[in-house]
This record gives C-alpha cells, sequence and structure tokens, in this order.
C-alpha cells in the first residue's frame, strides 16, 4: 500500500468515526455540550463537536461580551439538532456555568436533563437550583423508592427532567425519578441481553408477597416463587428473605410477555445441595443449639450477628418485635441476645432466629424432663423386679441349728 493510499485509508476510518459518533450520539434539543472552535466570522462561531457538520453558534444568540478564538474549548447549549444541516448552538445568558429559561424549555420539550442542586426540604418536597433557576421537585419524583427523609438529600448535586413550567418560569416542577427510572430501563435492557437460563447472580430484594419475592437484578426484576426459596416447606416468604436484602440466586427461565419486559424466574435453593435446615428439621428443635450472639451491623431488614458458629443474619420476622418495627432502634452494635441456628441460605450465609429461642428452651426442658422422668420409671422397674426375685429364693433359717 502507498503512503497515499495509506493517507486516504486514514482519512476514510475517521471520517467513518466521526459519522458513527453522530448516529450513536443523536443530539436533542437543551442538549449540553462541548467542543473546540475551530472558525470565526462576524456572525458566526464554528464548532467542532464531533458531529458530521460543524455546530454553528450565531452571535445573535451569544452574550455581547463572548470572546472566543479558534481553538478555544467552549461549552454551549444545542437549539437545533440540525438533522437536515449543521446543528445550531446558543450560549446561555446565565453563564457557561448556569442555565437559562430558554434552555428549560428546550430540556422540556427534548426530555434532556439538567443538572442542579437540592437546596432545602420543603412542604411535601424539595427546592431545587438550576443554575439562578429555583424549583421544585415533588417527594414523589425525588427517588425511585419511598423516602422517609428528604433532608439527606440537601446539596447534593443531580441530574433532572423538567417536568412542567408555568407562570413565565416562575413555577418550574423537576424529577429525578424520570432520570433514574430512564437509566434503569437502559441497565434492564443491557442486562436483559446478557441474561442466560443457569446463570448465578447477586440481586436486591424488592418486595413480598404470599407466593414470592420479587428481586432486582440490576435494572430487571425477577420472581423467586416461594417453592425455590428453599428445600424445606415455607410458610411465607418473610421467614426466609427480607425487602432491601441481598440474596444470591439462579435462573430458571426467561419467559415472553404480552407486554413489558420478560417474566425471569429465579431460584435460590437451586444453589444448595444439602441444606443445614434437613438435619435440623429431622431432629427437631430441642437438637437445636442456643447461642449468644453479639450484634455486629443493624439493617432494615434484620440484624448481623457474631456467634460462635460464625457470622449470620438475624432476619426482620424472626426477630421479636412489634409489627412494622425498625430495628435500628431496637439493638445497637456490640449489644448481645440469644438466638438460634435456623440454617444456611442459597448463599451459604448462616440464618438465626431469637424468637425460636423460647421454644427451643421449652423443648429442652421438656426433654429434660422426660429423660428424668424414663430414668426414674427405669430405676423402679429395676427394684420392682429384683423384689420379685427375691421373692422367689428361700433364704437359711439363722435359728435352726
Amino acid at each position: 500500500m502507498t503512503n497515499d493510499d495509506e493517507d486516504f485509508a486514514a482519512l476514510f476510518e475517521a471520517s467513518e468515526q466521526r459519522q458513527g459518533h453522530q448516529k450513536g450520539n443523536r443530539l436533542k434539543p437543551g442538549q449540553r455540550v462541548s467542543g473546540r472552535v475551530v472558525a470565526v466570522s462576524d456572525d458566526v462561531i464554528f464548532v467542532d463537536i464531533g458531529t458530521r457538520l460543524e455546530a454553528q453558534l450565531p452571535r445573535s444568540s451569544a452574550p455581547a461580551d463572548l470572546k472566543v478564538a479558534v481553538g478555544d474549548e467552549l461549552r454551549a447549549t444545542v437549539a437545533d439538532p440540525g438533522v437536515h444541516g449543521a446543528p445550531q448552538l446558543r450560549i446561555s445568558l446565565a453563564g457557561s456555568a448556569g442555565i437559562d429559561l430558554d434552555e428549560l424549555r428546550l430540556a422540556a420539550q427534548s426530555g434532556t436533563p439538567v443538572e442542579g442542586e437540592f437546596k432545602s426540604a420543603v412542604k411535601a418536597g424539595l427546592e431545587v437550583m438550576l443554575g439562578s433557576i429555583r424549583a421544585f421537585c415533588p417527594a414523589s419524583q425525588v427517588d425511585i423508592a419511598y423516602v422517609a427523609d428528604l433532608e439527606v438529600f440537601v446539596g447534593q448535586r443531580h441530574f433532572f427532567k423538567v417536568i412542567e413550567i408555568r407562570d413565565g418560569g416562575r413555577s418550574v416542577v423537576v424529577s429525578r425519578k424520570a432520570v433514574l427510572t430512564e437509566a434503569r430501563e437502559r441497565a434492564a435492557e443491557e442486562r436483559l441481553a446478557s441474561l442466560e437460563v443457569g446463570a448465578e447472580l447477586d440481586g436486591i430484594v424488592q418486595s413480598l408477597q404470599p407466593y414470592g419475592a420479587f428481586v432486582d437484578l440490576g435494572g430487571l426484576q425477577g420472581l423467586i416463587h416461594v417453592s425455590e426459596l428453599s428445600h424445606t416447606r415455607v410458610a411465607s416468604p418473610a421467614d426466609v428473605v427480607s425487602v432491601g436484602e441481598s440474596v444470591r440466586v439462579r435462573v430458571l427461565s426467561i419467559d415472553a410477555a404480552p407486554k413489558g419486559p420478560p417474566r425471569v424466574s429465579l431460584s435460590m435453593k437451586a444453589l444448595v445441595q444439602a441444606p443445614a435446615s434437613e438435619t435440623a428439621a429431622a431432629a427437631g428443635d430441642a437438637e437445636l443449639e442456643i447461642y449468644t450472639a453479639t450484634v455486629a451491623k443493624v439493617e432494615s431488614f434484620g440484624v448481623l450477628v457474631d456467634t460462635p458458629a460464625g457470622q449470620g443474619l438475624i432476619p426482620i420476622a424472626e426477630l421479636e418485635l412489634p409489627r412494622n418495627s425498625d430495628p435500628r432502634r431496637v439493638f445497637r452494635p456490640g449489644s448481645n441476645l440469644e438466638v438460634v441456628m435456623q440454617r444456611r441460605d442459597a448463599s451459604g450465609r448462616l440464618r438465626f432466629s431469637a424468637k425460636a429461642v423460647h421454644r427451643v428452651e421449652e423443648q429442652q426442658a421438656f426433654r429434660s424432663f422426660s429423660s428424668a422422668q424414663r430414668k426414674e420409671k427405669g430405676r423402679k422397674e429395676s427394684l420392682g423386679s429384683l423384689g420379685d426375685l427375691l421373692k422367689g429364693i428361700e433364704l437359711p433359717d439363722k435359728k435352726r441349728p
């Protein structure tokens, strides 16, 4: 290959990469972009932002005091994606680090996220600053899940979608939840594309139903049917797992659904060949040992404890707490309590119960009492047999010479 051919190939490859970049990253109105100034005229500033044609920034849409030269880096907002021509840019009148009302309107039309900061918790939501523009994020739009304490978000920066602009910009409503939901859907598509039957992966328990536990697999949801939670009979999923808990699962099946994502069936028991619970169940509660456990960590779904048998979890369902109680308000790291080991879960981790301690103590006491009774009965029966035997033996008469 000649040098001319090599130069042409390099240029062709660069052109393909640029066009591919444009196709894979389509611009949206309101999108913030960065680029390098490649040319400057009296009316237009030309900026290379990685698209097939250089983007154009009209001088009329830029601040009068804006001074740029070829080679400068410039941050601007997409006003027109330029589907049939060059993209059109604009500079925020609020400055390069801010955002103005026109940009918010563009972002609302296109669904492009804008960055802002949670400033304070107010009634029914949080106040958000988008540059110098004040906005409101309802409590229901702060996160995907319910948020009990909004104060923890104050001072944090996040991306939001503009939901509504009213009263000339005096009332702006935004949503962080919409951004998270969109990202979650993308993650679900990526996870589904790589998911296979038989795969083993970690997930987070999202909710419990009488028929099983729903698990988040990283944007994609799967179901562990109650029959797949354990090798032993499970009366309620809450006896095995808790909401918010991390679990190890195996994919049993991936079935297409008429609407929405496919149904993913999962199993925990498939990862356990010989559960310790079978031995315990065969022997009964009386054979279980009571341990003194030390609280290592307290979560909303249960208490992690250290015991002579190893570290494990006491699920919230196995704690002696009133309904809907938060264990974090009751237990403190370093405190002690008595527990009974129930089993090893699908991940090989130990599961303990505090509720079962009284039952095991009663069983052990009854067992000791029954054992003592059997010994006493055996002793009496032994004495009775000896008496009967002596009756049949004629003893010598000491008075006879």
